[in-house]
C-alpha cells in the first residue's frame, strides 16, 4: 500500500516536472499573465502562474490605456519582464512595457489582416498628417489621403496645401495599416486605401454612358473635378467641356455650380466624364452655316505666336494662320489684331470631322504686284573696257581712244547728210 501511495505520487510530482508552466521561470522581456496579489497606488504584487511573483512599482504601473487603474486582488492582468530580480530578489515587471507590446501587436496583426481602424489627427506638416493610433505615434502621408482630404489647391501654392492639411488637426479618419515596425517605432497608415475599397463598390453601381447630376469640387488647368452620387469623385477632362476650344476651364464652370454630365469612361476606380457629349455636335452640321470663301465677322478670342483663334459664334471657332494674316513679313501677331477685336475674315477650309476651320486675312486684300529692276553691274564695265581697247588698238599704240561724244557727233552727222540727200530726191 504504500508502495502504491509513493508511485501515485511520483507520477503527479512528474507530471509537475513535466508541464513547463511550473518549472519555467520567466524571461528578461517576455510578456506573462499573472494575478493580482495586492494593489496599492505605486505598488502592485502579482502571482506568476503559481510558481512565482512580481512586482510593478513608480511609472511602469501607467500603461496609457488606464486598464490597470482600479485593480483589486484576484484580477487578471499582463505584464512585461523588465528585470529578472530587483533588491529585494523580485520579479520587475512593467504595466506600461506591456501596454506597449500588446498595441504593437494590434498594430501588425491589423497590418497582416488589412482591416480599418481609427486614428487621431493630432498635427500636420507639408508632408501628410501626424497620427496616434492606440497611444502610437505614426504618419498619414498626403499621397494616403482619400479623394475627399486630400489638398487640391490650384497653383500647388505650398501654404495653402499645409494650411488645408492643418484644419484636418483633431479629426477622426478611418485608415489601414501601411507598415508597423515595433523596433523602430515606425507607422504608416493609409485613408486611400479604405477610400479605394468602399469606392469598388460604389463604383459598381454606375456604368459608361450614365448620366448624372453633379456639383464642381475644383477646377484645374486640364478639367474639372465633379461629385457625384454617393460621394463619388469623377474628372471632366477640358477636351470634353465643350465642342469648341477652351484655354481655361474657369471660363466655363466654377466651384459649386451643379451640372449634368455623362460617363464616358471608368477605369481602376477612376470615372471620366463629358459635358459637351450631352449637347449635339455643331460641326455636324457646320455646312448649313459657313462655306468656304464665305467673308465673316468674327471675335479674336487669343493672339497666339502662331495665328489668331477666333470665335464665328459659340460653337465654332477658327483659326486664321499666321501665314494668312498678311503678305508680307510680321513680327507680332498682336500687329494685326488683339484679343477682343472684331475681324473680317475668309473661310478658306472646313474639317467638319477634326473640328478645325482655317480663316483668311490677307485672301480679302489684292496681292500687291512685284517689278524686278535689272541692273547693269559688272558686264557692263568689262563691254566698255572693251570698247576703250579697241579704240586704242585703231589708233595705233600711244594714241587717245575717241570718246563717245565723239562717236556720236560723227553719227550724226553721217545721219544728217544722208537725210539731206535723200529730201533732194524728193524734191
Amino acid at each position: 500500500m504504500a508502495e502504491q501511495v509513493k508511485q501515485s505520487t511520483g507520477s503527479k510530482l512528474q507530471e509537475l516536472l513535466e508541464d513547463s508552466q511550473y518549472t519555467t521561470l520567466p524571461k528578461l522581456g517576455e510578456l506573462v499573465k499573472g494575478k493580482v496579489i495586492s494593489a496599492a497606488k505605486s505598488i502592485v504584487h502579482v502571482d506568476i502562474g503559481g510558481v512565482t511573483s512580481g512586482v510593478v512599482r513608480g511609472k511602469e504601473i501607467f500603461d496609457g490605456s488606464k486598464e490597470y487603474a482600479n485593480l483589486k486582488p484576484g484580477d487578471e492582468v499582463e505584464a512585461t519582464v523588465i528585470d529578472l530580480e530587483n533588491e529585494n530578489g523580485e520579479i520587475e515587471l512593467s504595466f506600461s512595457f506591456a501596454g506597449k507590446q500588446k498595441i504593437w501587436a494590434e498594430l501588425n496583426r491589423l497590418q497582416e489582416t488589412e482591416e480599418v481602424t481609427k486614428v487621431t489627427i493630432v498635427d500636420a506638416n507639408r508632408g501628410g498628417l501626424m497620427i496616434k493610433a492606440n497611444n502610437v505615434m505614426g504618419f498619414l502621408p498626403v499621397s494616403q489621403l482619400s479623394a475627399e482630404h486630400y489638398p487640391r489647391v490650384p497653383g500647388g501654392d505650398k501654404n495653402k496645401i499645409l494650411e488645408k492639411l492643418k484644419s484636418y488637426i483633431g479629426k477622426t479618419f478611418s485608415v489601414k495599416v501601411l507598415d508597423a515596425v515595433e523596433d523602430e517605432e515606425k507607422l504608416i497608415v493609409s485613408e486611400k486605401s479604405v477610400w479605394e475599397e468602399q469606392l469598388k463598390e460604389k463604383v459598381s453601381e454606375h456604368k459608361v454612358n450614365d448620366i448624372v447630376d453633379a456639383k464642381v469640387i475644383a477646377t484645374t488647368d486640364f478639367g474639372v473635378f465633379v461629385e457625384f452620387g454617393d460621394k463619388l469623385e469623377g474628372l471632366i477632362h477640358i477636351s470634353e467641356l465643350a465642342w469648341q476650344r477652351i484655354d481655361d476651364p474657369k471660363d466655363v464652370f466654377k466651384v459649386g455650380d451643379v451640372i449634368k454630365a455623362q460617363i464616358i469612361e471608368i477605369s481602376n476606380n477612376k470615372i471620366f466624364l463629358s459635358t459637351k457629349r450631352l449637347r449635339k455636335d455643331p460641326w455636324l452640321e457646320i455646312d448649313k452655316k459657313y462655306k468656304i470663301g464665305d467673308t465673316v465677322t468674327g471675335l479674336v478670342l487669343k493672339a497666339n505666336p502662331f495665328g489668331l483663334f477666333v470665335e464665328l459664334d459659340p460653337d465654332i471657332h477658327g483659326l486664321a494662320h499666321i501665314s494668312e494674316l498678311s503678305y508680307g513679313p510680321i513680327n507680332n501677331v498682336t500687329d494685326i489684331a488683339k484679343s477682343g477685336d472684331k475681324i473680317k475674315l475668309k473661310i478658306i477650309s472646313i474639317d467638319p470631322k477634326n473640328h478645325r476651320l482655317g480663316l483668311s486675312l490677307k485672301a480679302l486684300k489684292e496681292k500687291p504686284e512685284t517689278s524686278v529692276i535689272i541692273e547693269e553691274k559688272r558686264p557692263a564695265k568689262k563691254t566698255e573696257a572693251k570698247t576703250s581697247a579697241s579704240a586704242k588698238d585703231q589708233n595705233g599704240p600711244g594714241a587717245k581712244p575717241k570718246s563717245d561724244a565723239a562717236s556720236v557727233q560723227t553719227d550724226s552727222g553721217k545721219q544728217n547728210s544722208e537725210e539731206k540727200a535723200t529730201q533732194g530726191e524728193v524734191k
